[in-house]
């Protein structure tokens, strides 16, 4: 008779040749060692079935099958009942982790997360219970349900400060400080990475959770347009996330850092930047040159070439909200630094003369040179009934007035010194 090893073994063998036998034949050893009640074997079983779980989730993760995934996680239970509550918790999340590469995968998650969370409500598994509601929450803001999100968040907090569980109370502060910029409130955003920076100070807070906190810092101060600050700080997670091996996350940081070198007018940098040893691996990606594509456009102040790189690279560029939310600021700039170079050289020009060079609306134009006019970028006059921008000169700052002024203060002052001596004279 086969052992459960010997099987376990078999599976892993035709796995990738045959996915359906190995199903089964994982199947077979969790309802095996289910049915065993011998104590002497009781250790061994649980061995087998907590591999036989990961094999068998494994194997869905491969297969892209969420549905398959989701019942392997509830087979688990009845394993989580018989074991120490700190192994349940781990194998859990490896479960949940296998998620992570199937698309379209969030509603299975959802469901997956709530129905463990009443579980491990009923066995008082309050630590696991936390564990899952992070997740779920950090799911909910995956799929842009900020509500759910922090209704979720906030009872969370409430319970973690009575426990003073200080690293999953750092976690979910961060989680809390991404909801609040996900919806655009960027003061409690703050405050709540303040809360959890605090949190994270009185405890040891492991490399990969220092490198979140690190790239939200810089996220806010780019959004405060503080890109210098952003730029060390994205510098910081990219350092922490290559040594730890996590390539995602790198290059994640490594394109917040050339978006923060463009918005700096200083895309020059950007070849430097990919030329130093931890990015070089990195220059040849989609990702990185839709960056570079980006850097060169600002560089030359071209309008096309930029919109042809947020055609060409609409995947790469669109995706993350940061980058996208700055291109869009981006662009309104570089708009602008179009028309100032095709106005400059002229007194009058006409509006669709200076359309059909960049390429846009004329009413487009029109709204844009006028938001300039009026925050004094430039002077000019639009003359809409002959369909003309008049420019003028920049004017020179009179100082005569300032000068009066100050030499009527010197002389006030002399007049009182003056006055004072004659009292006393007096």
């Amino acid at each position: 008779m086969s052992t459960p090893s010997s099987l376990i073994s078999k599976a892993e063998a035709v796995a990738s040749s045959n996915p359906q036998q190995a199903e089964q034949i994982y199947k077979q050893i969790l309802g095996a060692t289910t049915a065993s009640t011998s104590s002497a074997n009781s250790d061994q079983s649980l061995r087998d079935q907590e591999t036989a779980l990961v094999k068998l989730g494994e194997l869905y993760r491969d297969q892209k099958n969420a549905k398959g995934l989701a019942e392997v996680i509830t087979l688990s239970r009845s394993f989580m009942s018989s074991t120490a509550k700190a192994k349940t918790a781990k194998l859990i999340r490896t479960l949940l982790d296998f998620f992570n590469p199937i698309p379209n995968s969030q509603q299975t998650q959802i469901s997956v997360l709530l129905d463990n969370i009443e579980w491990a409500k009923t066995e008082k598994r309050i630590f696991l219970k936390h564990s899952l509601e992070t997740r779920l929450a950090g799911i909910y803001l995956e799929t842009s349900q900020f509500k759910l999100a922090l209704s979720l968040i906030d009872s969370l907090l409430t319970e973690l400060r009575r426990l003073d569980d200080k690293m999953i109370l750092t976690e979910v502060h961060l989680l809390e400080s991404r909801v609040y910029r996900g919806i655009g409130n960027f003061p409690k955003a703050k405050a709540a990475l303040t809360s959890a920076r605090t949190a994270a100070n009185s405890i040891y807070c492991p490399p990969h959770l220092q490198s979140a906190l690190d790239l939200q810092s810089g996220i806010l101060h780019a959004e405060d347009k503080d890109y210098t600050t952003a730029y060390s700080y994205f510098f910081e997670t990219f350092e922490n996330m290559s040594s730890q091996g996590e390539e995602e996350g790198s290059l994640r940081a490594l394109k917040y850092m050339l978006l923060c070198k463009v918005m700096l007018n200083l895309s020059e940098d950007v070849t430097s930047l990919l030329s130093i040893k931890l990015a070089a691996k990195y220059a040849q990606l989609r990702e990185v040159e839709s960056m570079r594509a980006v850097a060169r456009a600002h560089q030359n102040r071209n309008l096309a070439d930029f919109e042809k790189a947020l055609r060409d690279y609409r995947d790469e560029l669109s995706s993350d909200p940061t980058i996208r939310s700055h291109l869009a600021a981006l662009y309104d700039t570089l708009l602008q630094q179009n028309l100032l170079r095709i106005v400059e050289p002229y007194s009058v020009v006409e509006i669709e003369y200076v359309a059909q060079q960049v390429g846009q609306g004329r009413q487009e134009v029109e709204a844009k040179l006028s938001q300039m006019i009026l925050d004094k970028i430039f002077h000019g006059v639009l003359d809409q009934g002959r369909g003309c921008l008049l420019v003028y000169d920049q004017l020179e700052a009179d100082n005569t007035y300032g000068a009066a002024i100050s030499t009527l203060e010197q002389v006030g002052k002399v007049v009182d010194s003056l006055y004072a001596k004659t009292v006393k004279i007096a």
